[in-house]
């Protein structure tokens, strides 16, 4: 039964689905939704660039409906094909809820074709996880941004996936990262990683021997997770890149947070 649970929760957290369904199933669930009167107006009629999109939990039908309100969208994916996008190319073949905007092929850490202060707000969905330097993208995408840009990022809450057992990165940890310069081949915490994932909870991953092999290949897949996050980790990252919180709120599935350049 519980395995079933859990195979009903996974499916709809990746579909968008009727409104009306989705709110009965958070509160049989005791899932919290984000109050969209918060956070839509954040970006209504504005343009913004996505980090590693398109994300299901933006669309029309889902919990935090953003593309919706945008006036504009363009997105950023760090390579030609990846896992969770397939073959993509750069040009203007970004697709979100039924619009398109340019797809750029960059690093998260370098968006090195983009002006400073070209849009009015960045998102990020389950994507800063992924990176190795997470303060060198924040002041990356802080820095495309207008004075008065907004970021929105969403996490993973270890306690709903494989990092379960790992603990939640220290905030000196990551700046030390940023201070040491680490590049995205960096493979930091890849013991910690090996000792600690649950593979029970990441079907995709395969046995051990395949998961470390794919672990050793996190740059060309990015499939690690390099730093395990929580709200006041998050917070404090962004008060660091001079980011100002707005608003945040986790779920029992991920954390939101909104920040103001």
């Amino acid at each position: 039964m519980k395995s079933r649970l859990k195979t009903f929760q996974s499916f709809v957290r990746e579909r968008p689905l009727n409104v009306i369904i989705w709110k009965v199933y958070c509160k049989i669930f005791n899932i919290k939704i984000p109050k969209t009167k918060l956070w839509i107006p954040l970006i209504k009629n504005k343009s913004g660039l996505e980090i590693g999109g398109p994300s299901g939990i933006f669309a029309s039908r889902n919990y935090l409906p953003i593309y919706p309100s945008v006036k504009s969208l363009d997105g950023v994916n760090f390579s030609n094909s990846t896992l969770w996008e397939g073959s993509i190319e750069q040009g203007n073949n970004f697709m979100y809820g039924g619009k398109k905007g340019f797809q750029f092929i960059s690093e998260g850490t370098n968006l090195n074709g983009i002006n400073d202060s070209t849009y009015d707000f960045i998102l990020s969905s389950n994507s800063l996880e992924h990176i190795a330097n997470p303060v060198k993208a924040l002041l990356e995408w802080k820095r495309v941004i207008k004075p008065g840009g907004i970021m929105i990022l969403i996490l993973p809450r270890k306690e709903s996936n494989f990092d379960h057992f790992r603990p939640i990165t220290t905030f000196e940890h990551i700046k030390d990262d940023y201070e040491n310069k680490l590049t995205e081949e960096d493979l930091t915490h890849l013991n910690e990683i090996l000792e600690l994932h649950d593979l029970k909870r990441d079907p995709h991953a395969g046995s051990r021997e395949n998961f470390k092999k794919r672990c050793l290949q996190n740059f060309e897949n990015r499939c690690l997770h390099h730093h395990v996050f929580d709200i006041e980790l998050l917070s404090r990252i962004l008060n660091f890149v001079e980011m100002k919180v707005i608003t945040s709120y986790s779920s029992p599935t991920d954390h939101f947070i909104a920040a103001e350049k």
